[in-house]
Parts: structure tokens; C-alpha cells; sequence
């Protein structure tokens, strides 16, 4: 789930940051400095202080645009972690993360034995400094002389560890009352083979700690690996696959011819008409596609500067492969931009033309072995690997003959396609042409549905 971002608390506390920046950069740097937080260009230096063009900036920059501005600044500014912490926090509880209740955390501290994860000390050292206070920034304040909880931690987990139990150290690390999404980068960090380079290590801990999510339909699920070791991410039970996708072949202009360059490693080519197909080959993370990530991929391979102009191009290019006959799908292209225009770059990315399956021979030829619904309306990736298929159902759908006669065969090939896609682990949600032919209407149907689908809040 996600919650409502507190908007107003993030601007106060990314204000809060920028009065101590304002102090480490001069005049001049703040251009730079703006450009690479996304903040708005600060106004020019004819009088105002340091610390009032930031503010000016910083009242420039809309609100769909602070949580990227507070993931610039904990990516590139050195914050003490109490700061740091709280700026999280309020990033991380407004995107999708996993409830994991006080009591499931207690009872997998009470059984989690500390022994494979403190023959690394130092990364496990680097793990808790990485997501909790551990008062090394005190101890800058007061001087060497004074304990923290590092100290502690030092003493009494690493040198001597029966001296605490793992329950008195997630207590003191206050992991019981943490917010749900830091507790769970805390057991996906347990399980990094950054942390843990073991693989019969990471799985013991996996199995232990699955054995107290599963029951609040929640688990560590692999997807991937990195230098040969698996990568573990917390996932809801029953949502999303347990697999990320490699290639995406979507805004087709007509059936692509594929081949396979390395049938191995599962890369292919577009042989022939590659200018009517595009390929999203870069890996999909955790979050899910978003827009900005196909952005990024567009620019990149279309060598294109502009972010103005990529995002037009983008845009026109995807549009280009719907079908004319159907505004129904054209509507809703359109309306999912417009709703989110004033944030695109943080939500899912509405791939159109998507093809979902692929066969080198037709229907006709594949005869009662063929797959069905090849291709799909629209595709969106959203985080825990949740796959979401969108249909814009016209009369063709489930008649013959130009609409003239009801086809009971067409509509029970669509249907046993939509339950094979669902026993896969995709979503498929099927909207009638005449829901979304006129645009007002489109608009009311689809603004709650999106909202509801991303978890965000109504606009």
C-alpha cells in the first residue's frame, strides 16, 4: 500500500535542509546546485541573501516535483541521520511499500540469530548506519569521548554477542515502531548479498524470515542476482509475478519480425521494420516502470538533450501506433497524461500496443494450438512486480460480420486468454468502447480507476 504523501511536511523539511546547505555553496554554485536537486532556477543574485533565493526556489517548485527534489538531496547531500531519516520516511510512506505489523516484527527478532550476518560485521555495521540513528552525529557534537549506540552495538553485539539478545537490538535500533516501508528495506538489506555474501546464509534468513511474513500475506521474494548471488525483495502474497521482465515490445505499427541473436541469454533483434517497433531492453526494478525510467531509455537511444523535446517525442511516437478507429483507447491514452501530467515522471509508464505473447506464425496456421490475445491494449509495470493489462473492448470483440451477429466463440477464445494471463500473475482490467468513446465520460471513469489502481490520492 502507499499512503497520501504529506506535501506540506516535505516542503517544511526540504526548507529545513536548504537552510544549511545555503551555507556550504556560494552564489554562483546555486545555478548548479538547483539544476541537479530539481529545484526551479533561483533567481539572480542582485541583492536577495544565499538563504533567500533558495527559499524563492524552493516556493518556485511545485508539489508534484518535491519528492524528486528530496531524492536528489538524500542522494547527493551529506545529512545527519536524524535529518536524513525523517526526509525518508516521508518520501518512502507515500510509495507502494508493505505493512509488516509490531507483533510479526517482535516474534522474527525473538528467532533471528545474529551468527551468519556477523561473520561481516562491518557491512552489517553498514546496514544499520544505512537505515537507523546509531548517534554517530552526537559523538561529532560532544566529542570522541562520548558513547553511542554504535559504541554499544560494537561491544556488545560484534565483540562480545551474547551479550544482547536480536529482540534488545531491534528495540534500541526503535525498529518495533519504525514505519512500515524502513522496516522492510531493513530485512531486504538483511538479505543483500551486499550484506550477507553467502548464499546458504541469505536463504537461511530468507526461510526465516518468510516463515513470519507469509502469514500477513507478505514474503522476500527473489527476483534476480547480482555477481552470482540471488536478490531478495519484500513482496505481497498473491500480487505481481515472481519474475521482471527482459524485453517489452510495445507502440508496434504491425507484427515485428523477431529473432533471436542469443537464444541463451534470451536477446533478440527486430530483423526487419524496426522503425515500426520499439524495444525496452534496460532492467525494470523494484519500482516498477516508470515514465521517467522510458524517458531516460528514449533520450538515450534517440541521442535526444532536450527533456522537452524527448517527452513530445516520446509521447507523439506511442500515440502514433494506436488504432484511429478506436477513440475509446485513444481516450484513455490521453487522459492518463493528462491526469498526471503534473507528475508523470513518478508514475508507471502506460505502454501501449503491448505484445504479450509472440508466435512466427498466425492463428490460422497455429490452428487450436495458438495462442490468444497476442497483443494487448496497454501494459503498465507497477512496483512488486505487478503486471497490468488494459483492454478497450469494441463490438469486434465479441460479435461476426461488422457487428450483425452475437460470436460466443470470439468472446470464450478473450476469456480463456484473460484467465491464462491471470494464472501467469498479470491483472487484466477490461473497459467497454462506449465507457471511454466521449471524452467527459472517459474522464470520470477513469480518474478514480487510476487513482484506485496506483493507490494515490484523488487529485
Amino acid at each position: 500500500m502507499a499512503e497520501q504523501m504529506d506535501l506540506p511536511r516535505l516542503r517544511s523539511l526540504i526548507e529545513g535542509v536548504l537552510i544549511t546547505l545555503y551555507q556550504r555553496y556560494r552564489h554562483q554554485d546555486f545555478p548548479e546546485l538547483c539544476e541537479r536537486l530539481h529545484l526551479p532556477p533561483p533567481p539572480p543574485n542582485n541583492g536577495p541573501s544565499k538563504h533567500e533565493r533558495l527559499k524563492a526556489s524552493l516556493r518556485a517548485c511545485p508539489d508534484s516535483r518535491l519528492a524528486q527534489v528530496a531524492e536528489a538531496i538524500l542522494d547527493s547531500e551529506p545529512l545527519v541521520a536524524s535529518e536524513r531519516n525523517v526526509l525518508q520516511d516521508v518520501v518512502w510512506l507515500g510509495r507502494h511499500h508493505v505493512e509488516i505489523p509490531g507483533r510479526t516484527r517482535r516474534e522474527l527478532a525473538k528467532r533471528f540469530d545474529l551468527t551468519d550476518h556477523l561473520v561481516y560485521p562491518d557491512r552489517f555495521l553498514a546496514l544499520l548506519g544505512q537505515l537507523w540513528d546509531l548517534g554517530d552525529d552526537v559523538s561529532d557534537v560532544w566529542g570522541p569521548q562520548s558513547c553511542t549506540l554504535r559504541d554499544d552495538i560494537e561491544r556488545h553485539v560484534i565483540r562480545f554477542p551474547d551479550d544482547w539478545s536480536t529482540e534488545y537490538l531491534f528495540e534500541q535500533l526503535k525498529a518495533f515502531e519504525a514505519p512500515h516501508p524502513r522496516f522492510g528495506r531493513f530485512l531486504e538489506g538483511l538479505a543483500s548479498p551486499a550484506i550477507l555474501p553467502d548464499e546458504q546464509a541469505q536463504r537461511r534468513f530468507v526461510e526465516l524470515a518468510n516463515h513470519h511474513l507469509q502469514p500477513i500475506g507478505a514474503q522476500l521474494r527473489q527476483e534476480g542476482e547480482a555477481d552470482g548471488y540471488p536478490l531478495f525483495h519484500l513482496a505481497q502474497l498473491g500480487r505481481g509475478t515472481a519474475r521482471r521482465p527482459r524485453n517489452l515490445i510495445f507502440a508496434t505499427l504491425g507484427k515485428p519480425d523477431i529473432r533471436f541473436t542469443s537464444a541463451l541469454d534470451n536477446d533478440i533483434e527486430v530483423a526487419e521494420r524496426a522503425d515500426q517497433v520499439l524495444v525496452y531492453d534496460h532492467a525494470v526494478g523494484k519500482d516498477g516502470l516508470l515514465w521517467r525510467d522510458l524517458l531516460s531509455w528514449w533520450q538515450e537511444t534517440r541521442d535526444i538533450t532536450d527533456p522537452a523535446e524527448a517527452n513530445r517525442s516520446l509521447y507523439g511516437r506511442m500515440q502514433a501506433s494506436l488504432p484511429r478507429q478506436s477513440p475509446g483507447q485513444n481516450n484513455l491514452f490521453w487522459l492518463y497524461h493528462n491526469i498526471y501530467k503534473e507528475n508523470l515522471g513518478d508514475v508507471p509508464a502506460l505502454l501501449p500496443e503491448i505484445w504479450v505473447h509472440w508466435d512466427p506464425r498466425t492463428i490460422r496456421e497455429r490452428g487450436a494450438r495458438a495462442l490468444q490475445n497476442l497483443r494487448m491494449d496497454f501494459l503498465m509495470l507497477l512496483p512488486g512486480n505487478r503486471r497490468v493489462v488494459l483492454e478497450v473492448d469494441g463490438i469486434q470483440h465479441y460479435t461476426r460480420n461488422g457487428g450483425a451477429e452475437p460470436d460466443s466463440a470470439k468472446y470464450a477464445a478473450t476469456m480463456a486468454g484473460d484467465r491464462d494471463l491471470k494464472l501467469q500473475g498479470y491483472e487484466v482490467f477490461r473497459f467497454g468502447h462506449d465507457e471511454l468513446c466521449d471524452r467527459d465520460r472517459a474522464r470520470a471513469v477513469l480518474t478514480p480507476f487510476f487513482h484506485a489502481l496506483l493507490e494515490l490520492p484523488h487529485a
